[in-house]
């Protein structure tokens, strides 16, 4: 069953973008004449081992294609300045037109798909694609960059519903510490101090994997909250770098306290704090978010 439908939706996606037929996009080329124009125009100039190497074709199949381009006068070739063995292809004048042509049509066309969705089902159709790339790039995750920014229009959501599912997920905590995240995520926009306040959104493949949030408790005293690092994002020392941000961020901005707020059972996290210089101050028992658990108050001296 899912062999037939992976196979169905292959089907149904190369009839869609119109893969099929003879020309792309109502020009004169097929499909991989025009994915090499697209390439090659994206980067300026290549060698045809970096475009085998990226489109994974064979190397005489696109030895022909490359043959078929230059007969047409789109594409030329000079030797490398510093590799006289190498050589460097570049789209001509009137291939360059042929790639504007290409790149305007296939915007358009994108863009006319999406029109006719809702705002709603156009970001559950991206985030479908984006997943299918993930899922199937051959590239290692450990090769990824992980990259750091503030937070924009939509990251509060997803703070509050993947806190909600990964603690829910990992430690059977229930509703009520979503709603709680609710409460802080939203107290940090609507009273967000941007002079002294942060939040950072970590990002795999474009996608969030991980956040932290530095708010002020007193004009000496910054809170670190909510960190969290994806299942699928840690290994690479995620949790350290954001807790490692505050830390430096609460520094510059001449706090002399972090504190934190932490469970028991939260060996990763509690073993970042304690190499980093947090020092447990007190515990406390509770019975919160439908579990028995041991509250922890960590503080650094900055």
């Amino acid at each position: 069953m899912q062999v037939e439908a992976v196979r169905r939706f292959n089907r149904f996606y190369t009839r869609r973008v119109g893969a099929l037929r003879a020309g792309l996009l109502g020009s004169p080329h097929p499909l991989p004449e025009a994915r090499l124009l697209y390439e090659i125009g994206q980067r300026r100039q290549c060698s045809a081992g970096e475009l085998a190497a990226s489109l994974d074709l064979d190397a005489g199949y696109l030895s022909r294609l490359l043959a078929g381009l230059r007969r047409r006068g789109l594409l030329q070739a000079k030797r490398a300045p510093q590799d006289a063995r190498r050589s460097l292809l570049s789209l001509t004048e009137k291939g360059r037109k042929s790639y504007a042509r290409l790149d305007s049509r296939s915007r358009e066309e994108v863009a006319g798909m999406l029109g006719g969705l809702a705002g709603g089902e156009r970001e559950r159709l991206v985030g479908a694609m984006k997943a299918v790339e993930s899922l199937l790039e051959k590239k290692s995750s450990s090769k990824s960059v992980i990259s750091l920014r503030g937070q924009r229009p939509g990251d509060i959501g997803w703070v509050v519903s993947r806190h909600g599912a990964v603690y829910a997920a990992e430690y059977g905590w229930d509703e009520r510490f979503e709603a709680l995240v609710a409460e802080i995520a939203a107290r940090f926009i609507t009273e967000l101090d941007p002079a002294r306040e942060r939040c950072w959104i970590a990002e795999l493949d474009g996608e969030p994997v991980g956040c932290v949030f530095l708010v002020k408790e007193k004009n000496t005293v910054a809170k670190l909250r909510l960190l969290l690092v994806e299942p699928r994002a840690r290994g690479h020392g995620l949790g350290r770098r954001l807790v490692r941000e505050c830390i430096a961020f609460a520094r510059e901005k001449g706090y002399r306290r972090l504190v934190l707020w932490t469970q028991s059972n939260l060996a990763a996290a509690r073993a970042i704090y304690k190499s980093e210089g947090f020092r447990l101050a007190k515990t406390e028992k509770h019975a919160s978010f439908g579990v028995r658990l041991t509250g922890e108050y960590w503080e650094l001296k900055l």
